[in-house]
C-alpha cells in the first residue's frame, strides 16, 4: 500500500503540471488520493505547496497589467473593508452562538474574512493555538475551498455572470487566492485577472488584522511587551511584493513579451499542481477533526459573505 501509494501521488503530481488536468479536476483528484490513500509525504507535501502557491502567483503577476492591479485596490478599498469588517463581525457573533470553542472561531473568520489559510497562518503565532485548533480552523478552510473551486463556476454561468461579475464575486467570496484563481482560470481569461488582482489586493489586509489582534492579546493579558515583539510575530506575505514586480515588468517592458508569457503559462501549471497538492492533504482524520460546530461556523458565515457580495455585484453597487 504506502508503494501504490507513493506511485499514484508521484503520478498525479506530474499529470497536474502537464495542463492535461484542469484546475477543478486536479483537486478533485487530489481529495480522492487524500481519502483514500495515507499520505505518504504529508510533511513535505504542505511545505511544496506553499511554495508553490507563492512561487505560482509571483509568476501570474507576469500576465498581469499594473494599472489594472492599481485599479483594483483602488476601487475595492471601500466594499473590501466593509466586507472584511462584516466577515469579522458576523464571525465572532456566530462563533459565541454556536459555542466554538478556543481560538478557531477567530480563525475561522479570519481566515474567511480575509484570505484563507494565509491569515490563519499570520495570526496564529500571535494567538498561539494549539495544534488541534489549528489543524481544526485550516481544516474547514480548505474542506471549504475544495466546494468552492467546483460549485462556483457552474453558478456563474447559470446565473450569467460576465467574466468581470465573476472574478469579483471569486476574490470576495472565496478564502484561499489558490482557489480564487482556479475558479477564475475555469470560468475564463478577463475572470482570472479582476479575481487574481482584487484577492492579493484584499490579502494585504493581513497586516493591520496581526497588528490589531496583537494589541488586543498584548492588551488582554496585562504583559508588558515592546511593539518589536508584535510585529515580529506577523508573517507578511511578501510574495504579493514580488506579484506586483512581476506586473511592473509586463506593463512597463513589453520587449519581455515571450519571457512573461512564458512565465505566466507556468504559473498557472504551478497553481493547478498546487490544487493537488492541497487536495492530497485532505484526510479522513481531517474530516473528524473539523468537527460540526467550526465547520457549521465556517459553512454559515461563508454562505452569508458568498451571498451578501454576489447580491450588490449583480445590482451593481460593486463593481470592478
Amino acid at each position: 500500500m504506502p508503494t501504490l501509494a507513493k506511485i499514484i501521488f508521484v503520478l498525479g503530481l506530474a499529470l497536474s503540471f502537464t495542463g492535461l488536468l484542469s484546475p477543478p479536476i486536479a483537486l478533485t483528484v487530489g481529495i480522492l488520493f487524500g481519502l483514500s490513500f495515507p499520505h505518504p509525504y504529508i510533511n513535505e507535501s504542505r511545505g511544496i505547496a506553499r511554495t508553490l502557491l507563492q512561487s505560482s502567483v509571483v509568476a501570474l503577476g507576469f500576465g498581469m497589467n499594473l494599472h489594472e492591479v492599481l485599479k483594483a485596490g483602488r476601487s475595492g478599498f471601500i466594499y473590501t473593508a466593509l466586507g472584511i469588517s462584516f466577515a469579522l463581525l458576523a464571525g465572532l457573533a456566530l462563533g459565541k452562538l454556536l459555542q466554538v470553542r478556543g481560538n478557531s472561531s477567530f480563525l475561522i473568520t479570519a481566515g474567511t474574512a480575509i484570505c484563507g489559510g494565509s491569515a490563519i497562518a499570520a495570526i496564529g503565532p500571535i494567538l498561539q493555538p494549539d495544534e488541534e485548533e489549528m489543524a481544526v480552523s485550516l481544516g474547514t478552510i480548505f474542506i471549504l475551498n475544495s466546494i468552492a473551486l467546483l460549485v462556483f463556476p457552474p453558478i456563474g454561468n447559470a446565473l450569467h455572470l460576465s467574466q468581470s461579475q465573476f472574478g469579483l464575486w471569486a476574490a470576495l467570496a472565496i478564502h484561499d487566492t489558490s482557489s480564487v484563481v482556479g475558479a477564475a482560470t475555469k470560468y475564463g481569461p478577463q475572470a482570472l485577472v479582476i479575481g487574481t488582482t482584487v484577492k492579493l489586493a484584499r490579502a494585504l489586509w493581513i497586516v493591520p488584522l496581526a497588528l490589531v489582534t496583537a494589541a488586543i492579546k498584548r492588551r488582554r493579558s496585562q504583559k508588558v511587551s515592546t511593539s518589536g515583539d508584535s510585529v515580529a510575530r506577523i508573517q507578511f506575505p511578501w510574495f504579493i511584493a514580488f506579484f506586483v514586480f512581476a506586473a511592473v515588468l509586463n506593463t512597463y517592458l513589453p520587449v519581455l513579451g515571450p519571457l512573461s508569457n512564458g512565465l505566466f503559462t507556468l504559473g498557472r501549471l504551478g497553481l493547478t499542481a498546487t490544487l493537488f497538492l492541497i487536495g492530497s492533504g485532505i484526510s479522513r482524520a481531517t474530516l473528524k477533526e473539523v468537527g460540526w460546530r467550526p465547520l457549521l461556523l465556517g459553512v454559515l458565515l461563508w454562505l452569508g459573505v458568498g451571498l451578501t457580495s454576489l447580491y450588490f455585484i449583480r445590482t451593481g453597487f460593486i463593481a470592478f
